[in-house]
């Protein structure tokens, strides 16, 4: 079995059944777990480099409008990588290369490796996700002890939520900034299971731009900073820019927290668990344990 993982959702899947040493080719983005950072990277970005939220939004907008894909394939590596499966997406073309790109070029790769593409857009769907990557690799076992495991986990905080008849505070999990969206997707369902209400999000259905006005109106008592893509420390730079415009300071007197979007919440795999567990830190403090400081920063 020869894997190259398109999506790091995929990768951290592969990873987490114990499939490392079968991945050969992963993406530009494939950061977790470090075993995989030596593999060989076979996708480009046309994103900028900088972490501008309204300059990456210019530039997927400018990319829609003339029909350039956002990501593409290192076709000359991926055929020298002679994979047997290929993992991939059909979610989000500002996530990862377009399914239809990669079905085009497995078509031409001789023989023809399967494609495996992963669509989750709930914690349900995303564990069919899982079952069908490990169905895919041969590795159904790993598979039922790895659902098994996050499916305990997510229960674990369900009973200790329900035992307690804590009370749910409104939450907004802000997914980007300029312009201004909130999480859909898993988002809310995260929420949800980690003690909360979400404000706006939709679970299940796509992210969509929101006004700053109504997010004020929906009067959240907690905010969670996440732009898709950033890392704990360019979620926590560009929270603070954020508190510091005129047009967020009605959240004084809010909570308000920076998140490892990229680990916790971004990414339709195994770690959305985990993502639960650290929600649930910030709703409810006294139920759990203390949020680890990798995970999340408190703004204010």
């Amino acid at each position: 079995m020869r894997i190259v993982s398109l999506l790091p959702a995929a990768t951290e899947i592969v990873a987490l059944l114990g499939a490392t040493d079968h991945l050969v080719g992963i993406t530009h983005e494939c950061d977790y777990p470090d075993v995989v950072r030596s593999r060989a990277r076979v996708t480009r970005s046309a994103l900028p480099h900088a972490h501008d939220p309204s300059a990456i939004d210019a530039a997927v907008r400018d990319a829609h409008a003339d029909g350039v894909a956002l990501f593409t394939l290192d076709t000359k590596t991926i055929t020298a990588l002679h994979p047997t499966a290929i993992l991939t997406q059909a979610l989000c073309e500002v996530c990862a290369v377009r399914e239809a790109d990669v079905r085009a070029l497995a078509a031409r790769l001789a023989p023809p490796p399967a494609v495996v593409t992963l669509g989750g857009t709930s914690l349900d769907g995303i564990y069919a996700d899982i079952r069908a990557v490990a169905r895919a690799i041969g590795a159904d076992d790993e598979a039922d002890e790895l659902l098994a495991g996050l499916r305990d986990r997510v229960e674990h905080v369900h009973r200790t939520l329900k035992a307690a008849q804590a009370p749910r505070p409104r939450v907004a999990l802000v997914e980007w900034t300029d312009p201004l969206y909130v999480a859909g997707h898993w988002g809310p369902e995260q929420i949800a299971r980690a003690g909360g209400i979400d404000v706006l999000g939709v679970a299940a259905a796509h992210s969509v731009p929101v006004a700053m006005d109504a997010l004020r109106k929906a009067d959240p008592e907690i905010v969670l900073f996440a732009p898709c893509g950033y890392t704990l420390e360019q979620a926590t730079a560009e929270g603070r820019r954020c508190l510091a415009l005129p047009q967020w300071q009605w959240l004084e007197g809010r909570q308000v927290w920076a998140l490892d979007a990229n680990g916790l919440i971004s990414r339709p795999g195994p770690r959305v668990v985990e993502g639960i567990e650290a929600m649930a830190s910030i709703i409810a403090p006294t139920l759990f344990s203390e949020i680890e400081p990798w995970h999340a920063v408190r703004l204010q």
